[in-house]
């Protein structure tokens, strides 16, 4: 008769073998979670990206030299980016979007009153539309204050600054949607873009853009 051994059971790992175990979930989980968290927006960020944005990447390539000064903070885009229609309201209330100045290259620029560079960036945007501003060229400045309406339009007018169009969003899904898109890290905000809506450079924080340096920039870019 043939002994048989008896049965005890699944064998237990040992102590270190559990600590091994749990070690390695735990590394396993992070990498899971990471690449859950940063890996699409890593793809979106270097892949492909939009084809028909690369018109935008060669006026970058172009105007880059240019970006020294009071512009050397100016990030040139280095991948085919689209940005999001951003929706917005005019000084009358009437919904607008950045899909409205398709075919001009534009400044879009996020600002808010409670925002002391914001504000003393605004105659420098003013000017800049003083000077620059045309069919192929606008500024739009969108005032991001969820609470005072009014506030922004009398700062804006109290400052003199009636070349602006008083165009806001109170509840700040401008600077959500840039922020989804890694283009919005803080306040001000500016973005250059094409006139198809891609983004040609980025510049977190305040500028000069009444410099002599912005205005050959922006001018060069309007030559292609």
């Amino acid at each position: 008769m043939t002994e048989q051994t008896p049965d005890t059971g699944p064998t237990r790992p040992t102590p270190r073998r559990r600590i091994q175990m749990v070690i390695g979930a735990v590394v396993i989980g992070v990498a899971i979670g990471f690449a859950g968290v940063y890996g699409i927006g890593a793809l979106k960020r270097n892949g492909t990206g939009d084809p028909g944005c690369r018109p935008a990447l060669d006026v970058a390539q172009r105007i880059a030299p240019l970006a020294h000064g009071e512009l050397a903070a100016l990030t040139m885009a280095t991948a085919p980016l689209r940005l999001p229609d951003l929706a917005f309201a005019d000084a009358d209330g009437q919904p607008r979007k950045l899909s409205d100045w398709r075919g001009k290259i534009v400044l879009v620029n996020l600002w808010a009153t409670w925002c002391v560079p914001c504000r003393k960036e605004m105659p420098a945007l003013d000017e800049l539309e003083g000077k620059l501003g045309s069919a192929n060229f606008a500024v739009v400045a969108i005032n991001i204050d969820t609470r005072d309406p009014d506030k922004p339009r009398a700062f804006l007018k109290q400052a003199g600054l009636g070349r602006l169009g008083a165009y806001n969003d109170q509840k700040a899904k401008v600077f959500q949607d840039l922020k989804s898109i890694g283009r919005a890290l803080g306040m001000p905000t500016s973005v250059l873009v094409d006139g198809a809506g891609c983004e040609i450079a980025t510049i977190a924080g305040p500028a000069e853009w009444a410099s002599g340096d912005a205005l050959a920039l922006i001018a060069a870019a309007l030559k292609s």
